[in-house]
């Protein structure tokens, strides 16, 4: 098993930054995939980010390019670094882990381990 917990989260502006972070713990020897996602109130969850733990490939979501950073520790910890942070962008953000198979086209039902989320809220 694998235990994973978000902090960082909060109320910001437009255009100000966070960063999130994830502390794994448990069984991570076989994890190999890292994800970011969120869900806002009454949408469904998307992947915003993930990051492979073998070779550090990385996939952003079209909306977050060039604003969100992923990285990895080698505790594979993960974090998300977000700059020019937009209303858009408030959701409930999730930490997960996978076990084998594709990182890159990884999507949300195959992940096998979750974290409980951190809201991020971001005020115009």
């Amino acid at each position: 098993q694998v235990q994973l917990k978000e902090s960082g989260g909060g109320s910001v502006q437009a255009g100000g930054s966070l960063r999130l972070s994830c502390a794994a713990s448990g069984y991570t020897y076989s994890v190999n995939c890292m994800g970011w996602f969120r869900q806002a109130p009454g949408k469904e969850r998307e992947k915003v980010a993930s990051i492979s733990t073998r070779g550090g490939s990385t996939y952003y979501a079209d909306s977050v390019k060039g604003r969100f950073t992923i990285s990895l520790d080698n505790a594979k910890n993960t974090y998300l670094q977000m700059h020019s942070l937009e209303p858009e962008d408030t959701a409930m953000y999730y930490c997960a882990a996978a076990n084998g198979g594709s990182c890159y086209y990884r999507s949300a039902s195959s992940f096998d381990y979750w974290g409980q989320g951190t809201q991020v809220t971001v005020s115009s």
